[in-house]
């Protein structure tokens, strides 16, 4: 069946119904105490995924690409999920990461902002005001990660498929409405290209990892893609030297057979103050 992405906004009650929808479809729920769970076999501690997880990363300094290395560390997690199938992805962008997966049903819940402010600081048992304080926090930052990191408008309703009002229809309904919606022909037709696709989007997600990782690439203008194994390069660095160090660790990654390197040098100097 489909795989599930889901967004929300703070105060919605979308945990909830994610996991009933996952008792419902016996789906694996992959939410942040899921990936906290294997996060280490990727080399992702406790302080570093709580200091990237959904949050926008930048690329100025090498501790902060080291931090954007991180981010798509989270991101394979995801990935190694989706690829087993039948799992539902809470959150942390799921429906742009897999945006060119046919497979796909990307969920969207939404309320009013005094009602998401009411059902949160019901269930948390805060003040009210700390709860308008946070949701507001949260809404900026969400956004801001998906505006960031996949280049779209977190409203947008063309992202996601199905759209949910919280405040107007019951949890039963929606689970009702997702489950069926899960089970589309069209959807289930998509899966059996999936798998290789996903495995696409791993490799292209490890090479880029990796050249974060490295320290040797200033600044990372290159679009990374993969196919069964082969790696295509394109973008620019910053000197020929950036250049070897670039198609040698993109070599060197696991899984990639051959690199189709059409990377430009375009030296430039440094405006100092």
């Amino acid at each position: 069946m489909a795989i599930i992405a889901i967004s929300r906004e703070m105060g919605t009650g979308a945990f909830q119904i994610a996991k009933e929808v996952a008792k419902r479809l016996k789906y694996t729920l992959v939410d942040g105490n899921k990936i906290a769970e294997v996060a280490e076999q990727y080399g992702l501690t406790t302080e570093r995924l709580e200091r990237v997880d959904e949050k926008p990363p930048v690329y100025v300094t090498a501790e902060d690409r080291l931090q954007a290395a991180y981010l798509n560390m989270i991101e394979l997690i995801l990935l190694d999920f989706a690829k087993k199938g039948n799992i539902i992805l809470y959150g942390r962008g799921g429906q742009d990461l897999l945006s060119t997966i046919g497979n796909v049903l990307r969920i969207r819940f939404i309320a009013p902002f005094e009602e998401r402010v009411e059902q949160f600081a019901e269930r948390e048992w805060i003040d009210p005001d700390l709860a308008r304080d946070l949701i507001r926090k949260s809404d900026l930052q969400r956004g801001g990660f998906i505006h960031f990191y996949f280049n779209r408008d977190w409203q947008d309703p063309l992202g996601y498929d199905l759209t949910f009002n919280t405040e107007r229809l019951s949890q039963g309904t929606i689970v009702d409405s997702i489950v069926a919606a899960a089970k589309d022909p069209r959807l289930k037709k998509a899966d059996e290209d999936s798998a290789e696709q996903i495995d696409n989007i791993i490799l292209s997600k490890k090479v880029e990892t990796e050249l974060l990782k490295s320290g040797k690439i200033a600044s990372l203008h290159m679009k990374i893609t993969a196919e069964k194994g082969r790696v295509n390069l394109a973008g620019h660095v910053h000197s020929v030297d950036e250049h070897k160090d670039a198609v040698s660790i993109v070599s060197a990654v696991e899984g990639v057979q051959k690199v189709h390197d059409k990377l430009q040098v375009v030296t430039f100097r440094r405006y100092k103050e």
